[in-house]
């Protein structure tokens, strides 16, 4: 039986020894443990149902606001799409082009030099 002896000067083995101890020793005793142990149990399973409660209540405000958001975004990506968007037929004949261009960071414009002399 060394190896008994050996397990039983581990750090872990005795751990758990005293925690078995521990739990030994809480359990409930007679009617009032009992009590209290189911008081436990019920207040825990009310917890857990009003979570699930809220919850589901969540997900489906969640679901109903979907269409909202849908529609909102496909209204920011018209106005997007018409702010972008660009003549087709309405250049003059002596107009210049335009020299403003469009970069992923934002717009920029290129300006002319002044003439020097």
């Amino acid at each position: 039986m060394p190896q008994m002896n050996r397990e039983q000067r581990n750090a872990a083995w005795q751990a758990a020894n005293q925690w078995r101890a521990r739990a030994a020793q809480t359990q409930p005793n007679g009617v009032m443990g009992s009590v209290k142990l189911l008081f436990t149990w019920l207040a825990f399973g009310a917890l857990m149902i009003v979570g699930v409660v809220l919850g589901l209540f969540f997900l489906l405000i969640g679901w109903a606001m979907m269409p909202f958001v849908r529609h909102k975004m496909k209204k920011r990506m018209e106005q997007m799409r018409a702010d972008n968007a660009q003549d087709i037929g309405g250049g003059h004949a002596g107009e210049q082009p335009s020299r403003q261009h469009d970069a992923l960071e934002g717009s920029y414009e290129v300006k002319d030099e002044p003439r020097r002399h």
